[in-house]
Protein backbone atom coordinates (compact mmCIF):
# COMPACT_ATOMS: atom_id res chain seq x y z
CA UNK A 1 0.00 0.00 0.00
CA UNK A 2 1.47 3.46 1.02
CA UNK A 3 4.75 4.12 0.84
CA UNK A 4 4.95 5.63 3.93
CA UNK A 5 3.25 7.25 7.03
CA UNK A 6 3.22 10.93 8.11
CA UNK A 7 5.06 10.29 11.34
CA UNK A 8 5.54 8.57 13.55
CA UNK A 9 6.63 7.02 16.22
CA UNK A 10 3.44 6.04 18.65
CA UNK A 11 5.91 4.47 21.10
CA UNK A 12 4.82 2.84 24.35
CA UNK A 13 3.24 0.23 24.33
CA UNK A 14 4.35 -1.43 21.39
CA UNK A 15 5.74 -4.00 22.69
CA UNK A 16 1.56 -5.83 23.69
CA UNK A 17 1.48 -5.39 19.64
CA UNK A 18 4.62 -6.92 19.01
CA UNK A 19 4.65 -9.73 21.03
CA UNK A 20 1.44 -10.77 19.26
CA UNK A 21 3.12 -11.52 15.88
CA UNK A 22 6.63 -12.58 16.91
CA UNK A 23 5.55 -15.77 15.71
CA UNK A 24 5.58 -14.59 12.12
CA UNK A 25 8.80 -12.95 12.32
CA UNK A 26 8.74 -9.69 14.93
CA UNK A 27 11.05 -8.27 17.03
CA UNK A 28 12.29 -10.32 19.77
CA UNK A 29 11.99 -9.34 22.95
CA UNK A 30 15.93 -9.14 23.67
CA UNK A 31 16.60 -6.83 22.24
CA UNK A 32 18.22 -8.54 19.60
CA UNK A 33 17.57 -7.97 15.54
CA UNK A 34 14.09 -9.18 13.68
CA UNK A 35 13.76 -12.71 12.76
CA UNK A 36 14.87 -13.23 9.19
CA UNK A 37 18.27 -11.41 9.14
CA UNK A 38 21.73 -12.24 10.30
CA UNK A 39 23.12 -11.23 13.45
CA UNK A 40 25.49 -8.82 14.50
CA UNK A 41 28.25 -11.45 14.18
CA UNK A 42 28.02 -11.87 10.70
CA UNK A 43 28.14 -7.77 10.00
CA UNK A 44 31.35 -5.55 9.64
CA UNK A 45 32.23 -2.53 8.36
CA UNK A 46 32.14 -2.23 4.34
CA UNK A 47 29.80 -2.60 1.30
CA UNK A 48 26.81 -0.70 -0.26
CA UNK A 49 23.90 -0.96 1.22
CA UNK A 50 20.56 -0.30 -0.88
CA UNK A 51 17.23 1.56 0.21
CA UNK A 52 14.38 0.77 -2.32
CA UNK A 53 11.69 3.50 -2.02
CA UNK A 54 8.73 3.99 -4.47
CA UNK A 55 7.82 7.90 -4.03
CA UNK A 56 9.78 11.12 -3.71
CA UNK A 57 10.79 11.98 -0.35
CA UNK A 58 9.92 15.47 0.04
CA UNK A 59 12.07 16.91 2.94
CA UNK A 60 15.64 16.02 3.68
CA UNK A 61 15.78 19.57 5.76
CA UNK A 62 15.71 18.74 9.33
CA UNK A 63 13.01 21.07 10.46
CA UNK A 64 10.54 19.85 7.94
CA UNK A 65 11.61 15.98 7.71
CA UNK A 66 8.14 14.64 9.46
CA UNK A 67 7.80 11.40 8.31
CA UNK A 68 8.57 8.31 10.46
CA UNK A 69 10.99 6.13 8.30
CA UNK A 70 12.50 9.92 7.25
CA UNK A 71 13.24 10.85 10.64
CA UNK A 72 14.75 7.82 11.81
CA UNK A 73 16.95 7.43 8.74
CA UNK A 74 18.71 10.68 8.55
CA UNK A 75 18.66 10.46 12.53
CA UNK A 76 21.34 7.52 12.22
CA UNK A 77 23.15 9.09 8.90
CA UNK A 78 23.48 12.70 8.40
CA UNK A 79 21.77 14.28 11.62
CA UNK A 80 22.83 14.19 15.13
CA UNK A 81 20.63 15.54 18.11
CA UNK A 82 21.11 16.51 21.94
CA UNK A 83 19.49 13.53 22.63
CA UNK A 84 18.42 10.68 20.69
CA UNK A 85 16.96 7.01 20.77
CA UNK A 86 19.23 4.19 20.79
CA UNK A 87 18.79 1.01 18.95
CA UNK A 88 17.42 -2.26 20.33
CA UNK A 89 13.79 -3.55 20.32
CA UNK A 90 12.93 -3.24 23.64
CA UNK A 91 10.64 -0.44 24.21
CA UNK A 92 11.69 0.55 27.46
CA UNK A 93 15.35 0.78 25.74
CA UNK A 94 14.47 2.16 22.65
CA UNK A 95 12.27 4.72 24.15
CA UNK A 96 14.65 5.91 26.45
CA UNK A 97 16.68 9.26 25.76
CA UNK A 98 20.25 8.83 25.30
CA UNK A 99 22.75 11.74 24.87
CA UNK A 100 24.22 12.34 21.43
CA UNK A 101 25.54 15.88 20.81
CA UNK A 102 24.65 16.97 24.39
CA UNK A 103 26.75 15.54 26.90
CA UNK A 104 23.72 14.68 29.16
CA UNK A 105 19.96 14.30 28.65
CA UNK A 106 19.63 17.97 29.69
CA UNK A 107 18.64 19.56 33.36
CA UNK A 108 15.09 21.03 34.44
CA UNK A 109 13.73 24.10 36.36
CA UNK A 110 10.34 25.61 37.00
CA UNK A 111 8.68 22.42 36.83
CA UNK A 112 9.77 22.05 33.52
CA UNK A 113 9.53 25.02 31.74
CA UNK A 114 12.89 25.44 31.47
CA UNK A 115 15.89 23.02 29.67
CA UNK A 116 19.24 23.63 29.35
CA UNK A 117 21.71 21.19 27.37
CA UNK A 118 25.61 21.64 27.55
CA UNK A 119 27.21 20.58 24.04
CA UNK A 120 30.21 18.16 23.59
CA UNK A 121 33.36 19.05 22.52
CA UNK A 122 34.95 17.79 19.46
CA UNK A 123 31.87 17.25 17.83
CA UNK A 124 32.10 19.14 13.94
CA UNK A 125 30.09 19.77 10.63
CA UNK A 126 31.04 17.57 7.32
CA UNK A 127 33.69 20.49 6.45
CA UNK A 128 35.50 20.38 10.07
CA UNK A 129 34.06 23.44 11.77
CA UNK A 130 32.64 22.70 15.51
CA UNK A 131 29.19 22.73 16.06
CA UNK A 132 28.35 25.57 18.66
CA UNK A 133 25.15 26.88 21.03
CA UNK A 134 24.34 29.43 18.20
CA UNK A 135 23.87 26.34 15.46
CA UNK A 136 21.38 24.98 17.46
CA UNK A 137 19.37 27.98 18.34
CA UNK A 138 19.43 28.90 14.75
CA UNK A 139 17.81 25.58 13.93
CA UNK A 140 15.28 26.48 16.77
CA UNK A 141 14.37 29.88 15.32
CA UNK A 142 13.41 28.23 11.74
CA UNK A 143 10.67 26.29 12.76
CA UNK A 144 8.90 29.76 13.39
CA UNK A 145 9.18 30.57 9.60
CA UNK A 146 5.89 29.30 8.77
CA UNK A 147 5.64 31.01 5.54
CA UNK A 148 9.06 28.80 4.40
CA UNK A 149 9.78 26.41 6.47
CA UNK A 150 6.66 24.39 6.02
CA UNK A 151 5.47 20.64 6.46
CA UNK A 152 7.67 20.11 9.84
CA UNK A 153 6.09 19.40 13.47
CA UNK A 154 5.06 22.61 15.21
CA UNK A 155 5.27 22.24 18.71
CA UNK A 156 7.57 24.97 19.35
CA UNK A 157 5.14 27.61 18.05
CA UNK A 158 2.54 26.41 21.02
CA UNK A 159 5.68 25.83 24.19
CA UNK A 160 8.16 28.09 23.29
CA UNK A 161 7.70 31.30 25.88
CA UNK A 162 7.19 33.89 23.17
CA UNK A 163 3.90 36.33 22.86
CA UNK A 164 1.21 35.35 20.86
CA UNK A 165 0.30 38.00 17.97
CA UNK A 166 -3.37 39.27 18.45
CA UNK A 167 -4.17 39.03 14.61
CA UNK A 168 -2.73 35.86 13.39
CA UNK A 169 -3.01 33.80 16.51
CA UNK A 170 0.69 32.51 15.40
CA UNK A 171 3.98 33.24 17.91
CA UNK A 172 4.67 37.44 17.52
CA UNK A 173 8.47 35.93 16.34
CA UNK A 174 8.23 34.95 12.60
CA UNK A 175 11.59 33.13 12.05
CA UNK A 176 15.49 34.12 10.71
CA UNK A 177 14.51 35.44 7.30
CA UNK A 178 12.01 38.34 8.31
CA UNK A 179 12.81 38.71 11.85
CA UNK A 180 10.27 40.21 13.48
CA UNK A 181 10.11 39.86 16.92
CA UNK A 182 13.67 38.42 17.03
CA UNK A 183 14.22 40.10 20.85
CA UNK A 184 11.27 37.71 21.80
CA UNK A 185 12.87 34.55 20.76
CA UNK A 186 16.26 35.90 21.91
CA UNK A 187 14.59 36.02 25.56
CA UNK A 188 13.43 32.32 24.95
CA UNK A 189 16.22 30.38 23.77
CA UNK A 190 19.88 31.46 24.98
CA UNK A 191 23.31 30.98 24.76
CA UNK A 192 25.77 30.52 27.76
CA UNK A 193 29.06 29.17 25.69
CA UNK A 194 28.21 26.05 25.05
CA UNK A 195 24.89 25.81 26.66
CA UNK A 196 21.50 25.97 25.08
CA UNK A 197 18.42 27.11 27.41
CA UNK A 198 14.71 26.79 26.43
CA UNK A 199 12.32 28.81 28.19
CA UNK A 200 8.55 27.73 28.08
CA UNK A 201 4.97 29.23 28.56
CA UNK A 202 3.61 25.73 30.47
CA UNK A 203 5.50 22.44 31.49
CA UNK A 204 7.14 20.59 28.91
CA UNK A 205 8.33 17.22 30.99
CA UNK A 206 9.01 14.91 27.91
CA UNK A 207 10.80 17.84 25.78
CA UNK A 208 13.96 15.35 25.86
CA UNK A 209 11.36 12.77 24.06
CA UNK A 210 10.25 15.36 21.48
CA UNK A 211 13.77 16.05 20.59
CA UNK A 212 14.70 12.30 20.27
CA UNK A 213 11.59 11.83 18.10
CA UNK A 214 11.76 14.67 15.95
CA UNK A 215 14.45 17.08 14.26
CA UNK A 216 13.02 20.56 15.15
CA UNK A 217 15.62 21.42 17.57
CA UNK A 218 18.78 20.28 15.52
CA UNK A 219 21.38 22.02 14.98
CA UNK A 220 21.51 24.31 11.57
CA UNK A 221 24.54 26.59 10.61
CA UNK A 222 23.18 30.01 9.76
CA UNK A 223 25.80 30.54 6.49
CA UNK A 224 24.30 27.16 5.01
CA UNK A 225 20.66 27.92 5.36
CA UNK A 226 19.09 29.38 1.67
CA UNK A 227 15.40 29.14 3.17
CA UNK A 228 13.01 27.02 0.69
CA UNK A 229 16.15 26.14 -1.23
CA UNK A 230 17.18 24.18 1.41
CA UNK A 231 14.84 21.52 1.21
CA UNK A 232 16.89 19.17 -0.70
CA UNK A 233 20.37 20.34 0.64
CA UNK A 234 22.21 18.02 3.73
CA UNK A 235 25.03 19.74 5.32
CA UNK A 236 25.68 16.77 7.95
CA UNK A 237 27.22 15.92 10.78
CA UNK A 238 26.44 12.59 11.04
CA UNK A 239 28.55 9.27 10.09
CA UNK A 240 27.42 9.87 6.63
CA UNK A 241 27.62 13.38 4.46
CA UNK A 242 26.01 13.57 0.47
CA UNK A 243 27.81 12.49 -2.39
CA UNK A 244 27.02 15.09 -4.81
CA UNK A 245 23.45 16.33 -4.78
CA UNK A 246 19.76 15.16 -3.50
CA UNK A 247 17.13 14.32 -6.59
CA UNK A 248 14.08 14.12 -5.09
CA UNK A 249 12.92 11.89 -7.69
CA UNK A 250 15.82 9.48 -7.93
CA UNK A 251 17.34 9.73 -4.51
CA UNK A 252 21.30 9.74 -3.59
CA UNK A 253 24.60 8.02 -2.64
CA UNK A 254 25.63 8.92 1.09
CA UNK A 255 29.40 8.05 1.52
CA UNK A 256 31.75 8.44 4.82
CA UNK A 257 31.99 11.83 6.49
CA UNK A 258 35.37 12.10 6.90
CA UNK A 259 34.93 14.91 10.03
CA UNK A 260 32.87 12.34 11.86
CA UNK A 261 34.70 11.12 15.10
CA UNK A 262 32.82 8.34 16.27
CA UNK A 263 34.93 8.68 19.82
CA UNK A 264 31.61 11.31 20.38
CA UNK A 265 28.97 8.89 19.32
CA UNK A 266 28.23 5.60 20.18
CA UNK A 267 27.32 2.03 18.57
CA UNK A 268 24.25 1.72 20.68
CA UNK A 269 22.96 4.41 18.40
CA UNK A 270 24.97 4.42 14.95
CA UNK A 271 26.73 1.63 13.91
CA UNK A 272 27.74 2.49 10.52
CA UNK A 273 28.44 -0.41 8.65
CA UNK A 274 28.07 0.21 5.31
CA UNK A 275 30.97 2.41 3.67
CA UNK A 276 27.52 3.93 1.28
CA UNK A 277 23.77 3.66 1.38
CA UNK A 278 22.30 4.43 -2.05
CA UNK A 279 18.49 5.99 -1.60
CA UNK A 280 17.25 4.48 -4.64
CA UNK A 281 13.46 6.43 -5.45
CA UNK A 282 10.65 6.21 -8.33
CA UNK A 283 10.60 2.14 -8.78
CA UNK A 284 6.89 0.80 -7.90
CA UNK A 285 6.70 -1.16 -5.03
CA UNK A 286 5.28 -4.31 -7.19
CA UNK A 287 9.10 -3.63 -9.16
CA UNK A 288 10.69 -3.35 -5.48
CA UNK A 289 9.24 -6.99 -4.51
CA UNK A 290 9.98 -8.40 -8.34
CA UNK A 291 13.83 -8.17 -7.27
CA UNK A 292 13.76 -8.71 -3.62
CA UNK A 293 11.94 -12.22 -4.01
CA UNK A 294 14.41 -12.96 -6.81
CA UNK A 295 17.22 -12.14 -4.36
CA UNK A 296 20.06 -11.19 -7.28
CA UNK A 297 22.29 -8.50 -8.09
CA UNK A 298 21.87 -4.79 -5.89
CA UNK A 299 18.60 -6.33 -4.46
CA UNK A 300 20.75 -8.83 -1.96
CA UNK A 301 22.21 -5.69 -0.18
CA UNK A 302 18.52 -4.10 -0.44
CA UNK A 303 16.31 -3.11 2.17
CA UNK A 304 12.96 -1.44 1.63
CA UNK A 305 10.15 0.86 3.80
CA UNK A 306 7.43 -0.31 1.04
CA UNK A 307 5.35 -3.23 2.40
CA UNK A 308 4.83 -6.59 0.96
CA UNK A 309 1.63 -6.07 -1.86
CA UNK A 310 -0.75 -8.47 -0.70
CA UNK A 311 -0.91 -10.44 -4.83
CA UNK A 312 2.68 -11.03 -3.90
CA UNK A 313 1.78 -13.31 0.03
CA UNK A 314 1.80 -16.77 -1.66
CA UNK A 315 5.16 -16.09 -2.71
CA UNK A 316 6.44 -15.29 0.98
CA UNK A 317 7.65 -18.80 1.10
CA UNK A 318 10.29 -21.39 1.70
CA UNK A 319 13.74 -19.71 1.99
CA UNK A 320 12.22 -16.07 0.96
CA UNK A 321 10.06 -16.11 4.22
CA UNK A 322 12.99 -16.49 6.09
CA UNK A 323 13.57 -13.16 5.14
CA UNK A 324 10.51 -11.50 6.03
CA UNK A 325 8.61 -9.94 8.91
CA UNK A 326 5.87 -9.04 9.88
CA UNK A 327 5.47 -5.76 12.70
CA UNK A 328 2.61 -4.53 14.11
CA UNK A 329 2.99 -0.48 13.06
CA UNK A 330 2.72 1.99 14.82
CA UNK A 331 0.11 3.93 12.66
CA UNK A 332 -3.11 4.59 12.28
CA UNK A 333 -4.68 5.52 8.68
CA UNK A 334 -7.49 7.91 8.57
CA UNK A 335 -9.50 9.94 6.16
CA UNK A 336 -9.91 13.96 6.43
CA UNK A 337 -12.74 15.68 4.97
CA UNK A 338 -12.31 19.54 3.71
CA UNK A 339 -14.14 21.82 6.42
CA UNK A 340 -13.44 24.50 3.84
CA UNK A 341 -15.78 22.44 1.55
CA UNK A 342 -17.60 19.98 3.41
CA UNK A 343 -19.20 22.60 6.38
CA UNK A 344 -22.55 20.43 6.48
CA UNK A 345 -21.75 18.27 9.25
CA UNK A 346 -24.71 15.95 8.29
CA UNK A 347 -22.60 15.64 4.81
CA UNK A 348 -19.49 14.70 6.76
CA UNK A 349 -21.70 12.46 9.21
CA UNK A 350 -22.82 10.84 6.29
CA UNK A 351 -19.35 10.40 4.52
CA UNK A 352 -18.48 8.92 7.66
CA UNK A 353 -21.99 6.14 7.95
CA UNK A 354 -21.11 5.13 4.25
CA UNK A 355 -17.25 4.31 4.45
CA UNK A 356 -16.38 1.04 3.98
CA UNK A 357 -13.20 0.23 6.37
CA UNK A 358 -13.75 -3.43 6.11
CA UNK A 359 -14.00 -3.14 2.39
CA UNK A 360 -10.49 -0.93 2.42
CA UNK A 361 -8.85 -3.55 5.02
CA UNK A 362 -9.82 -6.79 2.16
CA UNK A 363 -8.61 -4.25 -1.00
CA UNK A 364 -5.05 -4.06 0.88
CA UNK A 365 -4.89 -7.68 1.99
CA UNK A 366 -6.19 -8.52 5.02
CA UNK A 367 -5.50 -8.61 8.47
CA UNK A 368 -1.59 -9.51 7.16
CA UNK A 369 -1.86 -5.51 6.21
CA UNK A 370 -4.07 -3.71 8.16
CA UNK A 371 -6.36 -4.26 11.77
CA UNK A 372 -9.55 -2.29 12.56
CA UNK A 373 -8.92 1.29 14.52
CA UNK A 374 -12.02 2.94 16.62
CA UNK A 375 -9.68 6.05 16.67
CA UNK A 376 -6.96 8.31 15.32
CA UNK A 377 -4.91 7.25 18.41
CA UNK A 378 -2.90 4.08 17.81
CA UNK A 379 -4.21 1.30 21.19
CA UNK A 380 0.09 1.16 21.58
CA UNK A 381 -0.53 5.00 22.98
CA UNK A 382 -0.81 6.04 25.91
CA UNK A 383 -4.13 7.44 26.79
CA UNK A 384 -5.73 5.13 24.28
CA UNK A 385 -9.38 5.17 24.68
CA UNK A 386 -11.73 4.10 21.32
CA UNK A 387 -14.07 6.72 20.06
CA UNK A 388 -17.79 6.14 20.37
CA UNK A 389 -18.20 8.18 16.99
CA UNK A 390 -16.74 4.99 14.97
CA UNK A 391 -18.19 2.28 16.73
CA UNK A 392 -20.62 1.40 14.46
CA UNK A 393 -20.27 -1.53 11.66
CA UNK A 394 -16.56 -1.24 9.83
CA UNK A 395 -18.69 -1.82 6.65
CA UNK A 396 -21.05 1.38 6.29
CA UNK A 397 -24.54 2.10 5.87
CA UNK A 398 -25.01 3.41 2.13
CA UNK A 399 -28.65 3.95 3.46
CA UNK A 400 -28.39 5.32 6.35
CA UNK A 401 -25.42 7.95 4.57
CA UNK A 402 -28.55 8.60 2.07
CA UNK A 403 -30.59 9.53 3.83
CA UNK A 404 -28.50 12.25 5.67
CA UNK A 405 -27.57 13.75 2.55
CA UNK A 406 -31.34 14.01 1.74
CA UNK A 407 -31.74 15.74 5.30
CA UNK A 408 -28.62 18.04 4.46
CA UNK A 409 -30.75 19.32 1.19
CA UNK A 410 -27.92 18.95 -1.26
CA UNK A 411 -28.51 18.00 -4.37
CA UNK A 412 -27.72 14.44 -5.47
CA UNK A 413 -25.45 12.67 -6.30
CA UNK A 414 -23.39 14.93 -4.03
CA UNK A 415 -19.76 15.53 -5.84
CA UNK A 416 -16.46 15.39 -4.07
CA UNK A 417 -13.06 14.60 -4.66
CA UNK A 418 -10.99 11.69 -2.59
CA UNK A 419 -7.34 12.46 -3.23
CA UNK A 420 -4.93 9.62 -1.60
CA UNK A 421 -1.23 8.32 -2.67
CA UNK A 422 -1.23 6.14 -5.81
CA UNK A 423 -0.11 2.57 -5.86
CA UNK A 424 -1.81 0.08 -7.72
CA UNK A 425 -2.86 -1.17 -4.31
CA UNK A 426 -4.40 1.87 -3.20
CA UNK A 427 -6.15 2.47 -6.41
CA UNK A 428 -8.20 -0.65 -5.11
CA UNK A 429 -8.82 0.21 -2.20
CA UNK A 430 -10.04 3.63 -2.96
CA UNK A 431 -12.74 1.39 -5.51
CA UNK A 432 -14.22 0.16 -2.94
CA UNK A 433 -14.72 3.42 -0.45
CA UNK A 434 -15.86 4.22 -3.71
CA UNK A 435 -18.52 1.95 -4.04
CA UNK A 436 -20.76 2.26 -0.92
CA UNK A 437 -20.24 6.53 -0.87
CA UNK A 438 -21.50 6.36 -4.83
CA UNK A 439 -24.09 3.81 -3.05
CA UNK A 440 -24.73 6.71 -0.80
CA UNK A 441 -25.63 9.40 -3.10
CA UNK A 442 -21.79 10.69 -3.80
CA UNK A 443 -20.54 11.04 -6.86
CA UNK A 444 -16.64 10.33 -6.24
CA UNK A 445 -14.11 11.55 -8.32
CA UNK A 446 -10.29 9.40 -6.85
CA UNK A 447 -7.42 11.66 -7.41
CA UNK A 448 -4.44 9.24 -6.63
CA UNK A 449 -1.11 11.39 -6.57
CA UNK A 450 2.33 9.91 -7.46
CA UNK A 451 5.07 12.77 -7.86
CA UNK A 452 4.46 14.05 -4.29
CA UNK A 453 1.63 14.10 -1.78
CA UNK A 454 1.46 16.01 1.39
CA UNK A 455 3.09 19.30 0.09
CA UNK A 456 -0.52 19.20 -2.22
CA UNK A 457 -2.93 18.04 0.41
CA UNK A 458 -1.57 20.95 3.12
CA UNK A 459 -1.96 23.65 0.30
CA UNK A 460 -5.15 25.85 1.53
CA UNK A 461 -6.59 25.80 -1.80
CA UNK A 462 -6.92 22.18 -2.90
CA UNK A 463 -9.21 20.74 -4.30
CA UNK A 464 -9.58 17.77 -2.39
CA UNK A 465 -12.88 17.38 -0.30
CA UNK A 466 -11.72 13.85 1.49
CA UNK A 467 -7.97 12.92 1.85
CA UNK A 468 -6.41 9.92 3.11
CA UNK A 469 -3.82 10.63 6.49
CA UNK A 470 -1.47 8.14 7.84
CA UNK A 471 -0.05 8.99 11.59
CA UNK A 472 2.02 7.61 14.57
CA UNK A 473 2.11 9.53 17.93
CA UNK A 474 5.36 12.05 18.14
CA UNK A 475 6.39 10.50 21.57
CA UNK A 476 4.70 8.04 23.42
CA UNK A 477 1.75 10.32 24.66
CA UNK A 478 -1.46 11.31 23.16
CA UNK A 479 -0.92 14.78 22.99
CA UNK A 480 1.21 14.08 19.88
CA UNK A 481 -1.79 12.72 17.74
CA UNK A 482 -4.60 14.93 18.29
CA UNK A 483 -3.37 18.14 19.23
CA UNK A 484 -0.81 18.48 16.47
CA UNK A 485 -3.28 17.55 14.33
CA UNK A 486 -6.10 19.35 14.69
CA UNK A 487 -4.86 22.54 16.54
CA UNK A 488 -5.98 25.42 14.50
CA UNK A 489 -3.67 27.52 16.06
CA UNK A 490 0.15 26.79 15.11
CA UNK A 491 -1.20 24.53 11.89
CA UNK A 492 -3.42 27.10 9.71
CA UNK A 493 -0.90 29.99 8.31
CA UNK A 494 -1.71 31.78 5.14
CA UNK A 495 0.58 29.76 3.37
CA UNK A 496 -0.25 26.06 4.86
CA UNK A 497 -2.87 23.69 6.59
CA UNK A 498 0.16 22.15 8.44
CA UNK A 499 -0.76 18.94 9.55
CA UNK A 500 -4.42 19.92 9.83
CA UNK A 501 -5.03 19.15 6.20
CA UNK A 502 -9.25 19.72 6.49
CA UNK A 503 -8.32 22.98 8.19
CA UNK A 504 -10.52 21.88 10.98
CA UNK A 505 -10.84 24.77 13.33
CA UNK A 506 -12.59 24.37 17.37
CA UNK A 507 -12.66 26.67 20.05
CA UNK A 508 -14.19 23.51 21.77
CA UNK A 509 -11.21 21.10 20.96
CA UNK A 510 -8.35 23.99 21.17
CA UNK A 511 -9.70 24.58 24.57
CA UNK A 512 -9.20 20.63 25.76
CA UNK A 513 -5.71 20.91 24.02
CA UNK A 514 -5.19 23.90 26.09
CA UNK A 515 -6.12 21.51 29.51
CA UNK A 516 -3.80 18.77 28.49
CA UNK A 517 -0.68 20.93 28.10
CA UNK A 518 -1.24 22.69 31.20
CA UNK A 519 -2.48 19.64 33.21
CA UNK A 520 -0.68 18.65 36.66
CA UNK A 521 -0.98 15.05 35.91
CA UNK A 522 -0.95 12.25 33.44
CA UNK A 523 -4.26 11.10 34.53
CA UNK A 524 -5.93 14.67 33.91
CA UNK A 525 -4.00 15.04 30.65
CA UNK A 526 -5.59 11.93 29.60
CA UNK A 527 -9.12 12.75 30.71
CA UNK A 528 -8.56 16.19 28.48
CA UNK A 529 -7.31 14.43 25.37
CA UNK A 530 -9.52 11.65 25.45
CA UNK A 531 -12.79 14.71 25.64
CA UNK A 532 -11.17 16.07 22.79
CA UNK A 533 -11.13 12.83 20.50
CA UNK A 534 -14.77 12.78 21.60
CA UNK A 535 -15.31 16.60 20.28
CA UNK A 536 -13.37 15.25 16.66
CA UNK A 537 -15.69 12.16 15.99
CA UNK A 538 -18.74 14.53 16.72
CA UNK A 539 -17.63 16.77 14.26
CA UNK A 540 -16.37 14.20 12.16
CA UNK A 541 -12.43 15.60 11.67
CA UNK A 542 -11.93 12.50 10.74
CA UNK A 543 -12.61 8.71 9.85
CA UNK A 544 -10.49 6.31 11.21
CA UNK A 545 -9.73 3.51 8.54
CA UNK A 546 -7.39 1.27 9.98
CA UNK A 547 -4.31 0.15 12.16
CA UNK A 548 -1.42 -0.40 9.73
CA UNK A 549 0.56 -3.48 9.85
CA UNK A 550 4.18 -4.17 8.58
CA UNK A 551 5.09 -6.99 6.47
CA UNK A 552 8.77 -6.96 4.89
CA UNK A 553 10.85 -8.48 2.72
CA UNK A 554 15.12 -7.78 2.60
CA UNK A 555 18.06 -8.91 0.85
CA UNK A 556 19.88 -12.20 1.48
CA UNK A 557 23.50 -10.20 2.31
CA UNK A 558 21.73 -7.93 4.76
CA UNK A 559 22.63 -8.60 8.12
CA UNK A 560 21.82 -7.00 11.44
CA UNK A 561 18.49 -6.52 9.81
CA UNK A 562 16.55 -4.84 12.84
CA UNK A 563 13.17 -2.74 13.03
CA UNK A 564 12.65 -0.93 16.59
CA UNK A 565 10.42 1.58 17.64
CA UNK A 566 12.73 4.43 17.64
CA UNK A 567 12.57 3.64 13.86
CA UNK A 568 8.68 3.84 13.69
CA UNK A 569 9.05 -0.33 13.27
CA UNK A 570 11.00 0.86 9.46
CA UNK A 571 14.17 -0.73 9.30
CA UNK A 572 16.78 0.88 11.59
CA UNK A 573 19.79 1.87 9.65
CA UNK A 574 22.14 2.09 12.68
CA UNK A 575 21.87 -1.37 13.25
CA UNK A 576 21.88 -2.79 9.64
CA UNK A 577 25.13 -3.95 7.29
CA UNK A 578 25.63 -5.90 4.33
CA UNK A 579 27.56 -9.01 4.27
CA UNK A 580 30.91 -9.24 2.41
Amino acid sequence: MFKYRKRVFAATAVVALTAGLAACGGSDSAGGPSAGGSTDADAAAGGTLNYLIFAPIEHVDPQRIYVGRDITNFSRTVYRQLVTFPISTDPKVSNTPVPDLATDTGTSKDGGKEWSFTVKDGVNWEDGQPITCDDFKYGASRVFATDVITGGPNYLLSYLDIPTDEKTGLPAYDGPYKGDGQDLFDKAVTCDGSTITYKFNKPWPDFPLAIAALHMMDPYRKDKDQGDKSNFQIFSNGPYKLDGAWSKNKGATLVRNDNYDPKTDSTDVRKALPESIVFNIGQTTETIYDQLIADSGDAQTAVTGQRIPAPYYNQIEGPVADRATLEASPYVDYLVPNFRKMKDPKVREALKVATNAKAWIDAGGGDKAFAPAESIVNPAVVGYKANPAFSGPQEGDPAAAKKLLEEAGVTLPYPITFTYPKTDTADKQAAALKETWDAAGFDVTLDGLGDTYYDVIQKPDKDSDVMWGGWGSDWPSAITVTAPLFDSRPNLTENSDGQDYGAYKSDEFNGLVDQAQNAASLEDQTAALQQADIVLGQDVAYIPLEIAQFYFLHGSKVVNFTTTPASSSYPDLGAIGVKQ
